[in-house]
């Protein structure tokens, strides 16, 4: 009685005693030649998983007893999850829906996830035990689930062509992949030391300060996770240096820009103050004149002649007066302009000459 109150009022004593009848057990096996317990081994206590794949939880176990394993599963969260529990391969119970098509036992106590997903990453505690036994045999294997990482490519915020002196940020962008690395390469080589490369935190982007002629050169990504890495196409940084040359022509072609420019603005079109109805009689009534007179016209071709540029001049002459014009309001009817009095004298002399040069060329 005293020794009940006594483990009762002390945790260290009674944790002495239980150590004592554990030794005392295992000394008793001993000495029959048999220990009572379920030896387990574990290939690797981290797996590493890609989604959509699948993962293979290995354990061995070994054991005197002849009788079934009892496997037992569990998935660490907050509260422990049981994941599987079987008799040998036979799953007892119902499985959960997450798990449903999705888990295999094998003999050896193994577990086989198919199709994995992000949710099944986690540490996965596993139990065997046979009633023969004393010792349950337990261990712990952790899972990861990552996304393979997609070829990356080479994002520029400006021209891939530089100026001296000029700044360039360079972005290592990808489509697809999980808990992802970045390294930056130059020439094919990493980057050295300088003081004018900037990597973010994360080193995703690479930003190259004041570039200079030595920074003329091929660049790549490499983008990397715990399944696998892959590396960008490279990208080529031209540098140059602006010279004077350059600087003269330039200002050059601005100023005669300008100056085009201006003389566009300031130009126009000169335009003729005589009307182009008088223009082209006059150049019609010329062409009529100045035919040469020859001894075959008859005096009767002259006339018709003379007549048909007086009645033209007439008709062209009413066209271009105005309605106000005052010597519209003169003439006094259609009748009248039929026959424009001032006009016969002329015709009648015109007539006399042309007859008088046709006698003297005869």
């Amino acid at each position: 009685m005293m020794m009940m109150k006594m483990m009762a009022e002390s945790p260290l004593l009674k944790a002495k005693i239980n150590r004592w009848i554990l030794l005392l057990s295992c000394l008793d096996y001993f000495q029959t030649g048999v220990v009572l317990a379920v030896n387990m081994t574990l290939p690797s206590t981290l797996i590493r998983g890609i989604m959509g794949s699948e993962a293979l939880l290995s354990v061995h176990y070994a054991s005197f007893s002849t009788d079934m394993p009892i496997i037992k599963w569990q998935l660490r969260r907050e509260k422990s999850v049981t994941i599987v529990q079987s008799i040998g391969t036979d799953i007892v119970g119902t499985l959960r829906p997450e798990y449903r098509d999705r888990i295999l036992i094998f003999e050896n106590g193994s577990l086989l996830l198919h199709n994995l997903r992000v949710s099944d990453e986690g540490t996965y505690d596993v139990e065997i035990s046979i009633t023969d036994d004393t010792f349950t045999g337990e261990g712990s294997i952790t899972l990861t689930v990552d996304e393979p990482v997609s070829q990356p490519y080479i994002l520029l915020e400006a021209s891939s062509v530089l100026e001296r002196s000029e700044n360039v940020i360079l972005n290592c962008s990808h489509e697809t992949g999980t808990r992802t690395s970045y390294r930056w390469l130059k020439g094919g080589t990493a980057l050295g030391n300088d003081t004018r490369l900037v990597l973010s935190h994360d080193h995703k982007h690479l930003t190259i300060t004041r570039v200079t002629m030595a920074d003329d050169d091929v660049y790549s990504c490499i983008v990397e996770n715990p399944v696998g890495s892959s590396t960008s196409l490279p990208i080529r940084l031209s540098v140059y240096k602006r010279s004077s040359i350059y600087i003269i022509l330039s200002t050059g072609g601005i100023f005669l820009l300008i100056t085009l420019v201006t003389v566009c603005a300031c130009w126009t079109p000169y335009k003729n103050p005589r009307r182009p109805m008088r223009k082209s009689f006059s150049r019609l009534y010329n062409q009529r004149t100045s035919r040469p007179r020859t001894a075959d016209a008859s005096p009767q071709e002259m006339q018709h002649s003379a007549k048909n540029a007086v009645t033209s001049l007439f008709i062209l002459q009413q066209k271009d007066l105005s309605p106000g014009d005052s010597s519209v309001n003169s003439i006094g009817s259609t009748s009248e302009l039929d026959h424009p009095p001032s006009y016969t004298h002329y015709v009648d002399s015109l007539t006399r000459a042309n007859a008088q040069s046709m006698q003297r060329c005869s």
